[in-house]
């Protein structure tokens, strides 16, 4: 009986020549990640159980992102932990403010993940790096106190998913929107355990961006993980980033999968999900018109440089809406400034947003966006739960940055423009931020809107 390509990676960590679904394994990682709200808690762990040393410092990546720069003195007291023990152990990659990024846009940016590896991390949306090729999955803080000491954890091998996809990406519709679509078709706990496995003709004509995006919310499915194959884009992605070796996996042909869902990508439109479930999903044009009263466009899921060209070609020229707060938030520094450098930012600024240093911020209510009783968001991020982004009776829109930006000039849920011609020059890089207007629709409030 054939491996997926996650059975493969895991049975090569363990040092085995075939797992099966359902087997404990005790596996070597290759990345242990924390950031200021997770590793505290795993540095309490870890002195407690007795340890004075790390595995090896160069495997392990500590990044202050979620209440950073520090909102109050509690959270400057975790990044103080934090930071006392990275340079107590001589972490290698301690990623401090001004330097950190949001992390799951941060590690892949630095080389940290490659295809073939085992990256595991206190936090949920570690899924994140399947994009590339590797298994990645989160972890709690006491496994992440175990894995700093030992560099092994216990894993019991996941059944698989296949998501075959078809087709190619239409204009102004992203990996958000596939990834959202999928989370609609199979519920919040429809891969539990499992893990998402892509593949088809459809995964050549996705950026890593796309992927990234794709990956990271495979945990809003119930997922163990999300994985890409590896391509001509993935090596591409990674060279001069990573200087190691690295193995790519194949999932064997007579591998098995709990089940086949197809996606056709030429039939995707702008896809939303409603609240409070990543899994109440909508095509934006039913529910266009609906009041708003902020928009994130930001996040581990849609920070990136994709994500923020595809913003400012609809923000260009225009004025966020009146009584709408825009906030626009780059993943990195990198990233950052790179959107300065391709005159983003100044759109952002000019359009009535407001643009924030790297910070996850928003995404769980920690700040940089904490909404009121009765307030409405239209964000980029990746849930949508009671309370997520602040008062429990405030509600959160889950969309992709095209869709976010739409809104936000709106002043409503929106849907945004289409050209064949630009999604192809954004994807490769090319794009150049047009003067022509769009049409955007004139928002009402709808009779069922609460």
């Amino acid at each position: 009986m054939g491996m997926t390509m996650t059975q493969k990676i895991l049975a090569k960590h363990a040092g085995l020549d075939h797992v099966e679904v359902g087997q404990l394994i005790e596996a070597k990682v290759d990345m242990v990640l924390g950031n200021d709200i997770t590793t505290p808690v795993a540095i309490t762990e870890f002195e407690k159980a007795g340890f004075s040393q790390v595995f090896d410092k160069d495997k392990i990546s500590i990044v202050l992102d979620h209440y950073t720069p520090c909102k109050d003195i509690k959270s400057a007291e975790l990044c103080l932990k934090a930071r006392n023990f990275a340079h107590k152990h001589s972490i290698t990659n301690f990623f401090d403010v001004g330097q950190m990024g949001v992390e799951h846009a941060l590690l892949p940016e630095k080389g940290l993940c490659a295809p073939g590896e085992i990256i595991v991390g206190a936090d949920s949306h570690t899924c994140t790096y399947g994009a590339l090729g590797a298994f990645s999955t989160g972890i709690g803080s006491t496994d992440m106190a175990a894995a700093m000491a030992t560099g092994l954890l216990w894993f019991k091998v996941p059944a698989a998913i296949k998501v075959t996809l078809k087709g190619a990406l239409q204009p102004m519709v992203s990996g958000k929107d596939v990834i959202l679509h999928l989370i609609g078709q199979i519920g919040v706990d429809g891969a539990l355990y499992q893990s998402l496995e892509f593949t088809g003709e459809g995964v050549s004509s996705l950026s890593m961006d796309d992927r990234f995006t794709i990956s990271n919310m495979a945990i809003e499915a119930g997922g163990k993980n999300g994985i890409f194959p590896v391509d001509e884009k993935t090596m591409e992605y990674i060279n001069g980033r990573v200087g190691r070796p690295c193995e790519a996996f194949e999932a064997d042909p007579d591998a098995v999968y709990t089940r086949e869902v197809v996606i056709d990508l030429d039939k995707l439109e702008p896809t939303v999900s409603m609240p409070h479930l990543p899994e109440n999903t909508k095509v934006v044009s039913e529910v266009a018109g609906l009041h708003i009263d902020q928009v994130v466009i930001g996040s581990c899921t849609n920070g990136r440089i994709q994500d923020l060209r595809e913003a400012a070609a609809i923000l260009k020229g225009k004025k966020v809406a009146e009584n709408v707060r825009c906030i626009v938030i780059p993943a990195t520094q990198e990233i950052t400034l790179q959107a300065m450098k391709e005159g983003l930012l100044e759109i952002f600024i000019a359009s009535g947003c407001a643009v924030s240093a790297p910070t996850c911020g928003p995404c769980l209510g920690g700040h940089m966006g904490v909404m009121a009783e009765g307030e409405r968001c239209v964000s980029t991020t990746n849930r949508n739960f009671v309370g997520r982004m602040g008062h429990v009776q405030s509600e959160v829109i889950l969309a992709s940055p095209a869709v976010a930006a739409a809104s936000a000039v709106a002043g409503c849920v929106a849907e945004p423009p289409a050209s064949k011609n630009e999604r192809r020059l954004r994807r490769n890089g090319e794009y150049k931020v047009p003067n022509s207007s769009f049409l955007i629709l004139i928002c009402k409030e709808r009779i069922d809107d609460q």
